[in-house]
């Protein structure tokens, strides 16, 4: 990786690019610290005696913490990923967006990223609105987060808070989309590993202060099993089923075509982080809406709270939140990948499984070899995620790691994502690549 780096470096208009995405990031991390008006430095006890393991603490941790210190950049990311969800999610359910993807080419998928970016700004609208709402009644606890000065309207704060969140969001996507038109790509992707590993080093302090608390040798396992996880993840990310494809040969004019064969790739993790980004969601649902009413402590809504959905309480969380990983996995590899699609697409180009007749018999095969390839993608993403929390329960001094595996997922994966995007690069600009 970092001879990949060197190498990229000394091609001028590869160093333009990597200084502009430098450049772009470092404006992302300064937005991070500039304060919102109005809103009471104190906001950051919100996150840490209530909404510690909830779905916002889970969105605290992808923005890099900018939500809980609610500066301008407090929605981050979050608001761009939804809507680019919930457009994927359409496009396979609407037909006339189905449509407008496969034929309408490039323009097709100009018009896809447009409506994408409206709907960013209605999501953002929504989710700032919410957040407001939550430090003006500090979560169900009564105590106000938000300063309103004497003689000001409290319905001008309100507009000044949330339009500031909404500008925020609106400007973290465009910059991410400069980073992958001038940058080196994954602009979005970088933009959230930044927020990741924002928050590794202060982590990893709060580690070391509590190694009384773990002792030493805690200290070393973590640390060895931090590195385990990311040797792990490499491993897997590279992983794949090949089916062998071969090609008949066809007589065009005076030339003979096709007689060749190759191999279909098919991935481990066929669906990425998405996943335990939508399992995580759901599993901290519960306790979201626990935090929101505050419950009383000995009540029955908090005894089951702590029994089946608390991170840092409960030993049947992850079990459910395994199961959720796993359903959602095969959830989002189905509304992917077509094995019917992908059998008629060799059908038409002349290509054959052999021992397989082409069309239905096909589909089913692939389908077959997909539903198996899935089940060990799930339950890798499963290990990854529950083995931080399970980590964790093994002492209070380590509550922290409960999120922790969905972050190095991210991390790795972007890391090798853009890795790629530089090799590709390099080799489009030297062609003595092409000839080695």
């Amino acid at each position: 990786m970092i001879e990949t780096i060197k190498n990229a470096w000394r091609i001028p208009e590869l160093r333009k690019k990597i200084i502009f995405t430098l450049v772009c990031l470092l404006i992302f991390r300064l937005g991070s610290a500039i304060p919102v008006p109005f809103i009471s430095p104190e906001v950051s006890k919100l996150f840490s005696e209530q909404l510690a393991g909830t779905a916002l603490g889970f969105l605290n941790a992808m923005s890099g913490g900018s939500l809980e210190m609610a500066n301008v950049f407090a929605l981050s990311i979050q608001p761009y990923i939804n809507a680019s969800i919930i457009m994927q999610l359409l496009s396979v359910a609407i037909p006339a967006l189905e449509r407008m993807v496969k034929d309408g080419g490039e323009e097709g998928k100009k018009k896809l990223a447009s409506i994408t970016r409206y709907a960013t700004i209605a999501i953002a609208l929504l989710q700032g609105y919410a957040y407001y709402t939550l430090l003006s009644n500090g979560a169900g606890s009564g105590q106000s987060f938000i300063n309103v000065p004497a003689g000001v309207p409290s319905f001008f704060v309100a507009v000044v808070i949330v339009a500031t969140f909404v500008a925020g969001a609106t400007f973290i996507m465009w910059l991410g989309e400069q980073i992958t038109e001038n940058g080196i790509g994954n602009g979005i992707s970088l933009i959230l590993f930044v927020g990741i590993v924002s928050r590794a080093f202060p982590a990893l302090w709060r580690l070391f202060q509590n190694i009384n608390a773990i002792k030493w040798y805690g200290f070393i396992g973590v640390i060895a099993l931090f590195l385990a996880v990311i040797a792990f993840i490499i491993f897997f990310d590279g992983a794949e089923r090949r089916l062998s494809i071969q090609y008949a040969k066809r007589v065009v004019g005076r030339k003979m075509y096709g007689g060749r064969s190759t191999h279909l790739p098919i991935k481990v993790n066929m669906s990425g982080v998405m996943p335990i980004i939508f399992a995580s969601t759901i599993a901290t649902f519960p306790a979201t809406i626990a935090a929101f009413f505050n419950p009383a402590s000995d009540g029955v809504w908090a005894k089951l709270n702590r029994l089946f959905f608390s991170p840092t309480e409960s030993w049947i969380y992850p079990i459910v939140y395994l199961l959720l990983i796993v359903g959602f996995s095969y959830f989002y590899t189905a509304i992917q990948y077509n094995p019917v699609e992908i059998a008629n697409n060799l059908k038409n180009n002349g290509g054959f499984l052999p021992g397989f007749r082409p069309g239905r018999p096909t589909a089913d095969f692939i389908k077959k070899v997909i539903s198996k390839i899935t089940l060990f993608g799930a339950f890798f993403l499963g290990v990854i995620a529950v083995l931080p929390i399970l980590v964790g329960h093994m002492s209070s001094a380590l509550n922290g790691l409960s999120i922790g595996g969905t972050s190095v997922i991210i991390v790795v994966g972007v890391a090798l994502e853009t890795v790629k995007q530089l090799e590709s690069q390099m080799m489009m600009r030297n062609y003595k690549g092409f000839l080695e």
